[in-house]
């Protein structure tokens, strides 16, 4: 699989970044511990060598298991993990940051972020360039090597960009979640913003593998995501209807396909998640599956029959349903 430049540092990425939420296990269920640590390491053979992670991941657990999983393998991995929002103050960073390097077995991040904008979930608002500075100094210390912010509106990200070099965003973006080309795209164009779309596969709903009448399971976070619910499950179920035919033409798989688009998108990259070796393997094929610009195109189209009744809410999920 072929690198990028994150941002404008030194980082190298691959378009597929393995994405560890999973790991955390709180807000999932039906993980396995050793299942979602063969996966890792199976991403990394089949060319994944980017792993996204953040402490507030199973507090500090998804950490633990992406360490355990990589940590003797440092050299090869490129590890990008993130500050929660109730953690922005200097001195809150700077332990963070502790915390999260002995999880990960490491001693340094290669890519460390702001995973919510201060003030969300009710936390204390706390000024970014407050946050940038702890960071700042953390990167002039080793200790991180490139700094990102996740979440983050077009006008967050440029007040951002005043303080430090950011060098990714890390919003909600998939075939059937776009409102970002409308906020912060341009933006992360002109800066030469590096894009890592979390749920990059509409938390599985790109598959195709949840039909019409699916329920989760007590404690799925996907029972709260506005895409499986209503009209707009609806409008999806109809939209894969018309993408199969298209994955079946290139011999790939849906979920593939989905991520060939995304990561076919200005500065944009893909996190994709996986419980075990055979989901993280197939994942990978995608970071070298290349669309015609005419299918990128109707791809692009067939989306927008969901993302046109998408509400302007960049939050994902309905956490109060």
């Amino acid at each position: 699989m072929q690198q990028r430049t994150l941002g404008t540092s030194d980082v190298q990425i691959t378009p597929v970044i393995m994405g560890t939420w999973q790991a955390g296990k709180k807000g999932w269920v039906g993980v396995e511990d050793n299942a979602v640590v063969d996966a890792m390491q199976a991403a990394l053979e089949a060319g994944i060598t980017t792993f996204d992670t953040a402490e507030v991941y199973g507090d500090g657990y998804s950490e633990q298991l992406v360490g355990k999983a990589l940590s003797n393998k440092r050299d090869r991995v490129v590890i990008a993990t993130k500050v929660f929002a109730s953690h922005l103050k200097f001195d809150q960073v700077v332990e963070a940051c502790e915390r999260s390097l002995k999880n990960l077995q490491t001693d340094y991040i290669d890519l460390y972020q702001i995973h919510w904008p201060a003030g969300a979930f009710n936390s204390e608002v706390v000024p970014v360039s407050e946050t940038l500075q702890a960071m700042n100094q953390l990167k002039e210390q080793g200790k991180i090597r490139a700094i990102g912010v996740s979440n983050f509106s077009g006008p967050q990200l440029a007040e951002a960009l005043e303080y430090a070099q950011i060098d990714s965003l890390q919003p909600p973006y998939s075939l059937f979640w776009r409102q970002l080309e409308q906020d912060a795209m341009p933006l992360c164009v002109e800066k030469n913003v590096a894009i890592i779309a979390y749920s990059a596969l509409a938390q599985g709903l790109l598959t195709g593998k949840f039909g019409l009448d699916h329920r989760f399971e007590e404690g799925d976070i996907r029972a709260k995501n506005k895409l499986f619910q209503g009209d707009l499950y609806q409008k999806a179920q109809s939209a894969l209807d018309q993408l199969r035919p298209i994955a079946q033409q290139y011999q790939t798989s849906l979920g593939n396909l989905a991520i060939a688009w995304l990561i076919a998108q200005p500065q944009a990259n893909a996190i994709v998640g996986a419980r075990n070796v055979e989901q993280a393997v197939e994942n990978a094929k995608a970071g070298s599956l290349e669309i015609s610009a005419a299918d990128l195109k109707k791809i692009d189209q067939i989306g927008r029959t969901v993302t046109d009744y998408v509400d302007s809410d960049p939050v994902m999920w309905k956490f109060s349903a």
